[in-house]
């Protein structure tokens, strides 16, 4: 069997996929239908990796006490974060919901296994950086796959990494690469949340195809 024909009306129901995938902060409490989770999860697995290594390792933390132990290293990280600004923008960043923590039904930590022997180094000689970059295009895969499904997807980023490698006792030559919440949200929007709430113009210059 060849490769499938992608007609113009899939291309664009695929930009308007890219265009709704949105970092979400607010969710249902509604399940995530077991189903949809695997299907992502299976998204995730055909993401491209270097030497294909895949050495992403996702990580489902269901415990309520690991899951209050990371929501306290958020809430340092997030008090330490907000420390850095003058008192205006401090007020700004505090307003802002960084974290869908407390309401997520699901949260998943997505680790990079440095360790792993797959791909037996190809590709990564010269820039082993690649193995990390090779998670997140992981990451990628299951948040559109996702988005598809009716679920958002939020990524923590204001955590400490040891620390929540050491509340989820993985090896220790897994490294976190993010910490994903997962459910049904609240709500809907096209445009960015932060700049929405006026933390930030768009940035255009990602838009640019620099010619040398």
């Amino acid at each position: 069997m060849g490769p499938p024909a992608f007609d113009d009306a899939f291309i664009q129901t695929l930009d308007t996929l890219f265009a709704w995938r949105r970092d979400v902060r607010r969710f249902r409490p509604d399940a995530v239908d077991p189903n949809h989770l695997r299907a992502c999860l299976a998204a995730a697995h055909r993401a491209p990796s270097v030497g294909n290594s895949r050495p992403w390792r996702f990580v489902r933390v269901s415990d309520p006490a690991r899951r209050a132990a990371i929501a306290n290293s958020f809430s340092r990280c997030n008090a330490a974060a907000a420390e850095g600004y003058d008192a205006a923008r401090a007020a700004r960043y505090q307003a802002l919901k960084l974290a869908g923590l407390n309401e997520a039904p699901e949260h998943l930590a997505v680790f990079c296994d440095d360790a792993t022997e797959a791909g037996l180094g190809l590709g990564r000689a010269s820039m082993p950086e690649t193995l990390a970059y090779s998670v997140v295009g992981a990451v990628q895969c299951f948040w559109l796959a996702a988005r598809a499904r009716g679920l958002g997807v939020g990524w923590v980023s204001i955590l400490e990494p040891a620390r929540v490698t050491g509340i989820l006792a993985v090896p220790e030559t897994w490294r976190l690469v993010a910490y994903l919440c997962v459910g049904h949200p609240v709500e809907e929007h096209l445009d960015p949340e932060l700049e929405r709430h006026g933390w930030q113009a768009e940035d255009p210059r990602g838009t640019e195809l620099y010619e040398r």
